[in-house]
């Protein structure tokens, strides 16, 4: 079977390559990953920022039958030797500029492929002279993947090893396995629904590829006959100006990057032509209310918003106007994905009532933990699972969340939702972002903590004041700590667990 690339280009501020020339490529890299012993099953590690071999080595990867597995290039050298282990990757793509912290960390008997950073991300990540080139002792992307022919033949399926971001807990490989082209069909077919993808777009990719959302944005972008740029790195200004520009129609965001965005001086941000743009989707971390309403204000409709896991995929979407006419919907699940709110005991609850989600998977969601057998049951195509989140439908089916019940508070036997105490917090015009948790305490067990990000000075009276005139007096954080920024993931995941481990720290439990 003869493949044929689709139209389009694949561009960075350095650089543009059409489709062709890209499949080209990642068909060389392919063969040189077969004539390593790697096929189906195998595995190839991504260390990799925003760039056009990121892209290359997922490709080649697929097409022999091997998993790609992006590594989040944030991690430090022992996370990055864990993931490459527990992935069985054989193979590794890395930025030069990344080998310092984690080559002491690879595995033995791993390959590693240097990719030089272009000129953009040395730019960007302010990146040393010698550090952006490849050690004479490995092999260059560039002149490795020249030294081969191109295989022939499609690609054999998608082929993908994601690890959960580890926010709360230790990253776990999400592994999936689609041979059927029906069922790659369908998968493209829900990414194209949910992120608006489609022929003739002109789409910016403006996080990292990484992340389970923006890999399946920029590789559903790949699959039809459009245009994809890569950012190096996000900044407010710089997008912009790039839509602007490319007069870019498409885009996957996070909501810390619409608060960078929102932060920018009047003047500046009129400064630029955005109508340009039609589907702009945002998910991987709740929106506060404000911030969504105003860049509707200042976008239109064009706003869209996502709910779905690395787990169960996509399983809903709400457009600006679903929004706005029921505020907080994350829309109604997709026609291919059913969910259920189920109480403690399993038992399906009516409209209104708040219970655990779970949703059934079906052909292009069902995966497999890697080497996590006793966590399996319920993953298959098929399943119910569930990823712990709380929430609620209405009696028209919008679905609406109220936390995660790992994140979930019980403090004197109550059950307390942060992320109803973070959007409170987070309405005050002091307050850019907040984080709530539990610490111990010794009569209720547990009592909330708020770490809260903020723009302007505010004491941690007039955040317990504002959310006490709001929500209940239990809810009312006791502790209040104020940070310059939050930790967090480029995907706008807060690292709770940062923020709350230290106050667990010799108890007798940790939640």
């Amino acid at each position: 079977m003869t493949f044929v690339p689709p139209n389009g280009t694949v561009a960075t501020p350095d650089r543009a390559l059409d489709k062709a020339a890209l499949y080209a490529n990642a068909r060389r890299a392919a063969a040189g990953f077969r004539a390593l012993g790697l096929g189906p099953g195998g595995a190839v590690a991504t260390l990799l920022r925003n760039d056009i071999p990121f892209l290359e080595a997922a490709l080649a990867a697929n097409w022999i039958g091997a998993f790609v597995a992006p590594v989040n290039w944030h991690l430090r050298g022992a996370e990055v030797r864990a993931i490459l282990a527990d992935s069985g990757a054989t193979v590794l793509a890395v930025h030069t500029d990344l080998l310092a912290e984690i080559r002491p960390f690879v595995p033995d008997g791993v390959r590693i492929l240097a990719v030089e950073p272009s000129p953009s991300l040395v730019a960007a990540y302010r990146i040393a002279g010698a550090d952006a080139r490849a050690p004479g002792d490995l092999d260059r992307w560039e002149d490795w993947t020249s030294g081969f022919e191109p295989v022939a033949g499609p690609p054999m399926g998608r082929f993908t090893m994601i690890y959960t971001s580890g926010t709360t807990a230790r990253p776990k490989g999400v592994t999936r396995a689609v041979t059927d082209p029906e069922a790659v069909r369908r998968a493209m077919a829900t990414v194209a629904d949910a992120f608006g993808v489609r022929d003739g777009m002109s789409a910016l990719m403006t996080g990292p590829m990484y992340h389970s959302a923006t890999f399946a944005f920029s590789f559903g972008s790949l699959a039809f006959d459009s245009d994809l740029f890569l950012m190096p790195r996000f900044d407010a200004e710089e997008l912009l100006r790039l839509i602007e520009r490319q007069r870019a129609d498409t885009l996957h965001m996070v909501p810390t990057m619409f608060g960078r965005l929102l932060r920018l001086p009047e003047a500046v941000r009129r400064r630029y032509d955005v109508s340009s743009l039609k589907y702009v989707v945002h998910g991987a971390a709740p929106c506060p209310p404000s911030v969504k309403r105003a860049m509707i204000d200042w976008w239109g409709p064009a706003i869209h918003e996502y709910y779905g896991s690395t787990e169960a995929g996509i399983v809903s979407v709400a457009s600006s106007e679903e929004w706005l006419a029921r505020p907080g919907t994350v829309g109604r699940p997709r026609a291919a994905t059913a969910v259920e709110i189920r109480d403690e005991a399993g038992a399906v609850l009516p409209p209104g009532q708040e219970g655990e989600l779970h949703m059934r998977l079906n052909a292009s969601t069902g995966f497999v933990y890697r080497n996590r057998p006793d966590m399996d049951e319920g993953t298959a195509e098929g399943a119910w699972f569930t990823n712990g989140d709380i929430g609620w439908q209405d009696e028209d089916g919008y679905l609406y969340l109220c936390d995660r019940r790992k994140d979930m508070i019980i403090s004197g036997g109550v059950n307390i939702y942060p992320a109803e105490i973070e959007g409170v917090v987070c309405d005050h015009p002091a307050v850019r972002d907040c984080a709530v948790f539990g610490v111990p305490d010794d009569e209720f067990g547990e009592a909330v903590a708020a770490a809260v990000e903020a723009g302007d000075a505010v004491s941690e009276d007039e955040i317990r004041t504002h959310v006490a005139g709001r929500l209940a007096r239990y809810k009312v954080p006791r502790i209040v700590t104020f940070h310059d920024a939050l930790p967090r993931e480029d995907s706008g995941k807060i690292f709770k667990r940062r923020l709350r481990d230290p106050y667990w720290a010799g108890a007798d439990r940790r939640i």
